[in-house]
């Protein structure tokens, strides 16, 4: 199969689909990959390593005419108007907060499958999975730069000193984002509160740190009770395919003091926090009554090597079934690759999708095979 690896043009996104390893396998495997010049250069890889390991570097043009294109980030404008009909794009999507890129997808008749969907039979999300460890890490240690006056915070250091309260740090969602800003927070000597409707993930929340955090169940009162008495609130509440529900109005943020922050992690899905929009790394911070908001949709670009390298230990395993079954043999055997598939031949497949952008749903049953 020939397979594309573009350069990633989100601004200030430097991840990159594959490393010159895996090209590397994709070829002794009897597959042809061909990656665009300087895709990998943000992250630390030139185009000789690539060529090294038996990729075809060129222009654009050479990696939009592949069947199968491997991105990081969803398809920009100009990107979708480069792809063709049948052709598979593989990559994360996050639909449910983008009803014109699901458009575009929808007109272009591809095959769109998202990294953050796939979904394996016991709950897991094993290739969103390494980018919320990331991001909820990123989350806590942003925040606490954040609050410096030179950034418009409060001036306050989160752990404290002898004599001196501590912050605070309220943590919405008890997922894999959720429990790496608890650690980096807990880390850091802040007081933590995190908030959850499943009781299991906050009693193993309870268990790994000895008791020494506030578990809360997650509803409008506690929610409220927290962030409003928050030095720093990260939201981290996530829904397969669906928009993130909003947990935080603006009556609550509203309350909070002067120079606190918000970090919605959940922005790329809509965000939890009522006044959260997307920023970019460019200018990744805005006011809202006087609250510093930080909404950056691809927050793991700002740490590309590591999330790059982190991303495709996990994808190049799809990868390879994709390109040695197809994209309808790899779904028929895998079933939690079929929970990735978004959009198939002009039709939203994804029960999330469907009902956040109010679009018919058919069954991807229905359709394999065509």
């Amino acid at each position: 199969m020939r397979i594309g690896v573009p350069r990633e043009i989100k601004v200030m996104e430097f991840r990159v689909g594959m490393v010159p390893d895996g090209v590397r396998q994709l070829v002794a495997q009897g597959h042809e990959v061909h990656v665009e010049t300087g895709a990998g250069n943000g992250c630390g890889f030139d185009d000789d390593d690539y060529v090294d390991a038996g990729a075809r570097v060129g222009s654009l043009e050479d990696v939009w005419e592949s069947e199968l294109v491997v991105k990081v980030k969803e398809p920009q404008s100009s990107e979708i108007a480069r792809l063709h009909s049948g052709q598979t794009l593989f990559t994360y999507l996050h639909l449910a907060a983008a009803p014109e890129v699901t458009q575009g997808l929808l007109d272009a008749g591809v095959l769109a499958i998202a990294y953050e969907t796939i979904r394996t039979p016991d709950g897991a999300f094993p290739v969103l999975a390494p980018m919320s460890e990331v991001a909820g890490r990123l989350a806590a240690q942003i925040g606490a730069m954040l609050l410096q006056k030179d950034r418009q915070g409060k001036g306050l250091l989160l752990g404290g000193v002898p004599g001196v309260k501590r912050g605070k740090v309220t943590v919405l969602g008890a997922g894999t984002v959720g429990i790496n800003a608890v650690r980096v927070a807990h880390a850091l000597g802040a007081e933590v509160d995190v908030l959850d409707v499943d009781l299991k993930r906050l009693t193993y929340l309870y268990d790994i740190f000895s008791g020494d955090l506030n578990t809360l169940y997650s509803n409008p009162a506690n929610i409220a009770r927290s962030v409003i008495s928050s030095d720093l609130v990260i939201g981290g509440v996530y829904v397969s395919g669906q928009r993130a529900p909003v947990v935080v109005t603006e009556e609550m943020v509203e309350e909070m003091e002067p120079g606190s922050v918000v970090v919605d992690v959940a922005v790329d899905q809509g965000g939890c926090v009522e006044t959260i929009h997307p920023t970019t790394h460019a200018d990744p911070t805005y006011l809202v009554h006087d609250v510093v908001h930080y909404g950056v949709a691809n927050m793991p670009g700002a740490v590309p090597r590591t999330s790059t390298f982190a991303l495709t230990n996990t994808t190049l395993p799809y990868v390879e079934r994709l390109a040695a079954l197809g994209t309808e043999g790899a779904l028929r055997e895998d079933p939690a690759l079929q929970q990735g598939a978004n959009i198939w031949r002009g039709h939203v497949v994804c029960e999330g999708v469907a009902f956040s952008l109010g679009l018919p749903l058919t069954p991807l049953e229905s359709l394999l095979g065509r």
